[in-house]
């Protein structure tokens, strides 16, 4: 039997999430829910899981319990497997007192942590990405060309390259150049790929969709090679070490051509989840052999009364009651009301049923149930947790341009309409 590689995996979990407010309001970036069911941090944590890397590090700094609490619920490993998910949020030490500076500077300071498990690799993963890897083939690869850092590499087209690291190999996919996030109008034309390579690695022809390489932030080191790359004071990968290093160590490509979307835009992301729902989604949960796990919550089915739904999803635990939905994701306990009407919606649900005497309670106050109310009409939103929507309320139902910023129980980004997580909404309300 071959010896098994001692082989650590780092999650970065981000900074504030600026981009994903007001998701991010109350909660870090990879503890968003996602899909209906999940977090975006059950993406990688499973790729690590699914690729049998079970020593797994999140690094976070913002807003980490929720994250902390989703974790701690979900992967719970037996004693016989030494398995863990752990957090490592940024710590004032008598060696740093500042936060993340970025995802080198958050690996850096937990390199005493990760010695402990005396690693030889470390794969490196983003937070808010979507996608499914067998992680194990990226370190096989990794290995076969002697390399000491290895970047996951999308093939795509020049329309495609603004914001994103684009690399530059020889026909074995050695790296020979790295530029990070080239505008719209530079010419890169020098970055195009090796026709040979693409059709070594990936069985395909070279053509205008697939001529630019853009790493994928998915790295794996070396853990030797990797901490002396982090001997210095440079806070990001992609903007300092990997330039740094290129010209004085070995880089390698690992080409993936498979879907991959960074999450880290409100559009991004509603646009991302809606899809889950179409007829042919672009990324399929319905995988056997690679799942994406997730808290086990032993909810009830759920129960839908007299509605029409189409190329929609429906999480356990809802009741849905006369209501017309259409190309929408219904979240966990979910309470949606007779004469309700979604397009385009996604709806995450809610952490807790409410009784009869809390609802008695509510009318009392005059403040709505969680969930959506009675002939309700929602297009194009996003209604975050625990959300109280009342009767009869219009929320972007008209072409109405509409002033993108944050409200007080609301926020408009990109066009979509994001309804604040525990925010109440009062009967009759138009926006």
């Amino acid at each position: 039997m071959p010896r098994k590689r001692r082989v650590i995996a780092i999650i970065l979990g981000g900074g504030k999430g600026t981009r994903l407010y007001p998701l991010t309001m109350d909660r870090s970036k990879p503890a968003v829910p996602f899909g209906g069911k999940y977090r975006l941090v059950d993406i990688p944590i499973s790729n690590c899981i699914n690729s049998d890397l079970k020593q797994i590090y999140v690094l976070t700094q913002f807003n980490s319990a929720s994250l902390h609490t989703h974790i701690s619920n979900t992967y719970v490993f037996d004693t016989f497997s030494h398995g863990f998910v752990e957090i490592l949020a940024a710590e004032q030490t008598y060696h740093s007192s500042t936060w993340y500076q970025g995802t080198a500077d958050a690996v850096r300071k937990n390199l005493k942590h990760f010695s402990d498990m005396d690693p030889e690799y470390c794969v490196v993963l983003s937070g808010d990405q979507l996608y499914r890897m067998d992680l194990n083939k990226m370190i096989e690869r990794h290995i076969e060309t002697g390399a000491e850092l290895t970047i996951a590499a999308k093939p795509i087209s020049r329309s495609e390259c603004t914001g994103l690291g684009i690399i530059g190999t020889d026909h074995d996919g050695i790296i020979t150049q790295f530029y990070e996030k080239p505008s719209s109008t530079e010419d890169i034309s020098q970055f195009k790929v090796n026709p040979d390579y693409i059709k070594t690695a990936l069985g395909t022809e070279a053509s205008s969709s697939n001529e630019y390489l853009a790493s994928m932030g998915i790295y794996v080191f070396n853990w030797k090679s990797m901490v002396q790359m982090l001997d210095n004071d440079k806070d990001d990968f992609g903007k300092e070490i990997i330039p740094m290093a290129l010209g004085h160590r070995k880089l390698a490509t690992f080409l993936f051509d498979g879907f991959w979307e960074d999450i880290g835009t409100i559009k991004a992301f509603y646009e991302t989840n809606l899809d889950l729902a179409s007829v042919k989604p672009q990324f399929n949960f319905y995988d056997e052999e690679m799942p994406i796990y997730t808290h086990r919550r032993h909810l009830p089915a759920t129960k839908m009364n007299f509605c029409n739904i189409s190329c929609s999803l429906a999480s356990e635990g809802s009741i849905i009651t006369n209501a017309y939905i259409v190309n929408s994701i219904i979240g966990v306990r979910t309470l949606i009301e007779s004469g309700a009407s979604l397009d385009g919606v996604y709806c995450m649900g809610a952490g807790f049923y409410e009784s009869d005497e809390q609802k008695a309670e509510n009318r009392q106050n005059g403040i709505p149930n969680v969930g959506i109310g009675k002939g309700t009409i929602i297009r194009r939103a996003i209604i975050d947790q625990n959300a109280r929507i009342g009767e009869g309320c219009r929320i972007g139902i008209d072409d109405i341009p509409r002033p993108e910023g944050d409200f007080d129980n609301y926020s408009i980004h990109d066009g979509i309409i994001v309804i604040h997580k525990g925010a109440i909404i009062p009967d009759g309300t138009r926006m």
